[in-house]
């Protein structure tokens, strides 16, 4: 198990959601982790050291100041005698400290302090997550490398107000906690993956195309989280305009037929992991010139054909991947469509969604996404897409270290 043995610093900042700590706590220790906590002032008001100290079997440290633990530098100790920072709940004030160095307590010293990676489980008033000041935060600390598990959309302990700011469940935070120590083993060194990302822009003429609304986030995420795990990753973006991944070789197309013929080229491979939302059909013969519109003419027919669907291409190649992973973007029926795009298709894996224009999953940046497989469904719950990415790649790399 990826938490035996692993040693763990669980941080937790005030918030009702502190009381979830216990269960994860116990989740944690379930696994084979130990877990030394530390407690903020605001922590104390929801929780009491003794009963965390009760679960985690440990000292609950609180203080920057005491005498007994910071006689030998303690705080330094704290930060680095550990495998994993674990912040669960993560107050706006706390995000707020790390995103700009403070360090005025116990908590936020040992984070400016650590060089160990960092997971953190925010919990907070829904208008308080969409903030601006909260959303550049988050966003500082993502570049900084920081990893996120949540929030979760629901109804708020404390205030009945619904809303994106629910700590993710204990289950899913340990899920998190897995896959960032996974990580660095490396599970994936030596393979080679091909992943598609965003759109295909499919022209009419020379100023106008077929299109989707698809960013490229969640394909592009993929690609990262596939390479932080070790392996060697070829990227075919269609039109986006985010940057590329780094560490990852991109390959940039327009058009269907062009996307196809990257992915051949990137054959054999081990993974293929096909996100593109490409469109299924071209214009039959598409116009050297502008079309004109002219008073009193007919509208203009556009006579369509089919584009080549690659995700089929790929499964039932005679270089097919080892794994292979398709998506289901749908807007109705998602389970029913997506069991039988597993099957046409020769994947191993569907990763449906529902993309319906009220979900803003198309094009936004975050995703709920059932994983369907020959072994059955599993529906995570509604995460940022850098999340679904990571716990994609997790699974990835399961099968590969399954016999």
């Amino acid at each position: 198990m990826v938490l035996s043995g692993k040693r763990i610093l669980l941080i937790i900042s005030g918030g009702i959601a502190a009381y979830k700590s216990l269960d994860l706590i116990r989740r944690l220790r379930e696994r084979g982790a130990s877990v030394r906590p530390i407690m903020t002032a605001g922590a104390q008001q929801f929780i009491t050291p003794l009963a965390v100290g009760a679960v985690a079997a440990d000292h609950v440290f609180t203080d920057l100041f005491s005498r007994e633990d910071e006689q030998d530098v303690g705080h330094i100790r704290l930060a680095r005698d550990c495998d994993l920072v674990l912040i669960a709940p993560a107050t706006a004030d706390l995000l707020a400290k790390m995103a700009n160095g403070l360090a005025d307590d116990l908590a936020s010293t040992a984070l400016l302090a650590t060089d160990r990676p960092v997971l953190v489980a925010p919990a907070m008033n829904p208008k308080m997550w969409a903030h601006p000041a909260t959303r550049r935060n988050v966003e500082t600390l993502r570049k900084d490398g920081i990893r996120f598990v949540g929030p979760m959309a629901g109804e708020m302990a404390e205030s009945g107000e619904a809303g994106l700011g629910r700590m993710a469940e204990p289950l899913d935070i340990v899920a998190a906690a897995e896959a960032v120590l996974d990580s660095g083993l490396k599970p994936l060194l030596g393979r080679k993956a091909v992943v598609t990302s965003g759109p295909t822009h499919e022209p009419i003429d020379p100023v106008r195309y077929i299109a989707n609304r698809s960013s490229g986030r969640q394909g592009h995420a993929i690609a990262a989280a596939l390479s932080t795990l070790g392996a060697e990753v070829t990227l075919v973006s269609g039109p986006v305009s985010i940057p590329d991944p780094p560490g990852v070789a991109v390959v940039h197309v327009e058009r269907a037929e062009e996307m196809r013929d990257a992915v051949l080229a990137a054959l054999p491979c081990d993974i293929a992991v096909m996100v593109a939302a490409v469109a299924d059909w071209r214009v039959a013969s598409a116009a050297d010139q502008k079309i004109k519109k002219h008073p009193g003419e007919s509208i203009p027919t556009l006579a369509l054909t089919e584009n080549p669907d690659i995700l089929k291409t790929v499964g039932h190649h005679s270089l097919r991947p080892k794994l292979v992973v398709g998506f289901a973007a749908e807007t109705q029926d998602v389970e029913a469509n997506a069991k039988l795009k597993l099957e046409r298709k020769g994947a191993d894996i569907i990763v449906a969604n529902d993309v319906s224009a009220e979900t803003g999953i198309m094009g936004g940046a975050r995703n709920s996404v059932k994983v369907i497989s020959h072994e059955g469904t599993e529906q995570w719950p509604d995460l940022a897409k850098e999340e679904v990415a990571v716990r994609l790649a997790a699974l990835i790399a399961d099968r590969f270290s399954s016999p």
